[in-house]
């Protein structure tokens, strides 16, 4: 018995030294972050990023990690790129996506690009910064209803993740707001800047002569007077405005938020960039093609839409008008703004 005994304890030691030696193996995480270079077109405005969540290298990553992410969910079946997947410019090809429950909202999910230069973040600018806004879908019942809380605990134990969080934010005790502060810091990164379009202002390409034609509608008051609010590198002010869509809106929008009356049915305005991929349009979902919505801001502009944009000078003809030679022009040009090297970029897909 002693003999067995003996074994039995040497045994032990023999494993225990074993697993020890493995242990100190094993590398552990370091806080030491990788600032990340954006690399922006010298066309492109500098972007404002909050002094309290500068990017690196391990915030992007890790914020790339949780947005693919199905945990996020409170059944464990949606990420936040099932509905803004990077194939349709980062937007959903449904009308209105449809959450864990089966539940369908009422507005089209937005496009995610060149966000590091927006402010007032949802079609109703409900939240004001990108930390903010990522938080919100989580834990809305119609979408992910789910809770942050439930989502940490589900990774709270993740060798992954424990890593992740520590190299991106030194802490080993994270939580939501570190969860949203990488989910911002890789959106932050979704910038599109590589379309034909900008390729032709920065001379590595021409215009054909449709193009040129479109170009200039674009641009001009008695055109397709599109400028006003899609104009500039960004193709959008940021703005809130009402397109006339509807003579008798039913959703709110921007006054559903600040309960201002001047706000009612106003939503924000939408880059132009990537509008190939997109579909369907505006924050209804309710153009299937962009003939439809070129075909609207030429004849079906609804003039006695409450709180109609004054941007929209020929509401009261129904729209400025174009002919189908000029409505084809006009998408030959909206068609440049198409960046097949950002809904590809190896950066931007799932890791997992």
């Amino acid at each position: 018995m002693k003999f067995y005994r003996n074994i039995l304890f040497y045994t032990f030691i023999l494993l225990t030294t074993i697993s020890c030696r493995k242990n100190q193996d094993i590398p552990k995480p370091t806080y030491n972050p990788t600032p990340y270079n954006l690399n922006l077109p010298s066309n492109f405005p500098q972007m404002v990023i909050p002094s309290d969540n500068p990017l690196t290298e391990q915030g992007v990553e890790l914020g790339r990690h949780i947005f693919w992410d199905n945990r996020l969910s409170g059944d464990n079946s949606m990420a936040c790129a099932s509905c803004h997947l990077p194939q349709f410019g980062f937007s959903d090809p449904n009308q209105f996506s449809t959450g864990i429950q089966g539940l369908q909202g009422k507005r089209h999910s937005m496009v995610l690009q060149n966000l590091g230069w927006a402010q007032n973040f949802f079609w109703d600018g409900r939240s004001l910064t990108l930390e903010e806004q990522v938080l919100i879908p989580v834990l809305d019942p119609i979408e992910m209803h789910g809770t942050w809380s439930g989502y940490i605990d589900k990774i709270r134990d993740d060798e992954k993740y424990k890593t992740m969080f520590y190299e991106a934010f030194g802490t080993a005790g994270f939580d939501s707001t570190h969860a949203a502060k990488a989910l911002a810091q890789f959106l932050r990164t979704l910038v599109s800047s590589n379309s034909q379009y900008d390729k032709v202002l920065r001379g590595e390409a021409i215009f054909t002569p449709q193009q040129q034609s479109g170009f200039d509608s674009f641009n001009s008051l008695t055109g397709g007077d599109c400028f006003h609010c899609h104009g500039g590198i960004l193709t959008t002010d940021h703005s809130f405005q009402n397109n006339g869509l509807d003579a008798q809106p039913l959703d709110s929008g921007r006054g559903g938020v600040t309960l201002l009356p001047s706000d009612l049915f106003k939503f924000k305005v939408p880059t132009l960039r990537n509008l190939e991929f997109s579909a369907p349009y505006m924050h209804d979902g309710r153009f299937q093609t962009l003939d439809e919505v070129i075909n609207f801001y030429s004849l079906g502009v609804q003039h006695s839409s409450p709180n109609i944009s004054p941007m929209m000078e020929f509401s009261a003809q129904g729209g400025v008008q174009l002919n189908p030679q000029e409505r084809a022009d006009l998408k030959a040009f909206l068609l440049m703004f198409s960046d097949p090297e950002f809904i590809n970029n190896p950066k931007f897909q799932n890791p997992w």
